[in-house]
């Protein structure tokens, strides 16, 4: 029976976002605390295997070894100043097949790139025996997601998800998103209110609260997401759906979904009443699989793109 609830769970979920087949450094702050009170187990800190990141380094791997790629990780994580200001270390490599990584076994290397958003990579392929990962500090790894109704800054969570956000950072590199697009949305309705908190006796939807787009760009050769960290759903989350390129954005606290979905941003507080703007847009009714949903009737183009701009105080 155990097995049967949590598939039935699943597909609830899953049905929630699938169409028939045919058819500011304070804010930036509060995302970074709020995932350090969540993320009690340390389950964000993880890294790209047979990835090999180049960069200054700040501590040798040669002189300083650890147990795991995790250890490697909060020990760059470590030098990101609880102040504003970016990290002195803000990429970490590790070596941690004691096999094929003889006397290099245990090795971290904690680096400084000369960009964080496009990280230096020495090598990759199954030939690589090391594991790498980024760290974006307060201010750092915030890319602004652009429509015809404003453009929205996401905090990006490299920790979390490295593997979404190397694709993100693909994106960014090819310099446009074609055929990037929101085409559902949902408001709070009368079942959150305007923190996204639910609202008592009120049912969990329909509508939603989320509004749904696809980064799935041509020209660019997208593979499935593997599964990553899954923080609760909060306001301004971004998350896949399934293994990608479909995702969504929260317009409230998801708690009853459980962490079912991979989170690889969040959406900076200030710009969130661009997500309320677009949630309001005309749309049409539709079934998914005996669920009812929003479509929009005029799909949102989407771009993302590198900020060239301050955020509220923050110089990006």
């Amino acid at each position: 029976m155990g097995t049967i609830s949590c598939c039935m769970v699943y597909l609830c979920f899953s049905a929630l976002f699938r169409p028939p087949i045919n058819s500011t450094e304070f804010l930036d702050s509060r995302v970074s605390d709020d995932l350090k009170r969540e993320d009690r187990n340390g389950d964000c800190c993880r890294g790209i295997e047979h990835l090999e990141l180049w960069g200054d380094a700040v501590k040798w791997g040669s002189e300083y070894k650890v147990n795991s790629s995790k250890d490697c990780c909060l020990a760059c994580k470590g030098m990101c100043s609880d102040d504003s200001g970016p990290c002195l270390c803000d990429s970490w490599v590790f070596c941690g097949d004691k096999l094929a990584c003889g006397d290099q076994f245990g090795e971290c290397w904690l680096k400084k790139q000369k960009d964080t958003l496009e990280p230096e990579k020495r090598d990759s392929g199954d030939h690589v025996v090391w594991t790498s990962g980024v760290v974006f500090g307060r201010g750092e790894g915030i890319v602004g997601f652009e429509t015809r109704y404003g453009t929205f800054h996401v905090k990006l969570l490299p920790d979390c998800a490295p593997h979404s956000i190397s694709y993100i950072l693909e994106l960014l590199a090819s310099r446009h998103c074609v055929g990037c697009h929101f085409y559902r949305a949902e408001s709070r309705g009368k079942s959150w209110d305007p923190e996204g908190n639910h609202i008592e006796h009120a049912p969990y939807g329909p509508p939603f609260a989320l509004i749904q787009g696809t980064l799935g760009s041509y020209g660019t050769v997208f593979k499935d997401i593997p599964t990553e960290a899954f923080p609760t759903i909060r306001r301004g989350s971004v998350a896949w759906v399934d293994s990608g390129p479909e995702f969504f954005i929260s317009l409230a606290n998801h708690n009853e979904w459980n962490k079912a979905y991979t989170v690889f941003g969040f959406v900076l507080t200030e710009d969130m009443e661009i997500i309320e703007r677009i949630a309001q847009l005309p749309a049409k009714p539709e079934v998914w699989s005996n669920i009812n949903v929003a479509v929009l009737e005029n799909p949102v183009p989407l771009h993302v793109r590198r900020i060239k701009r301050s955020v509220g105080n923050l110089k990006l």
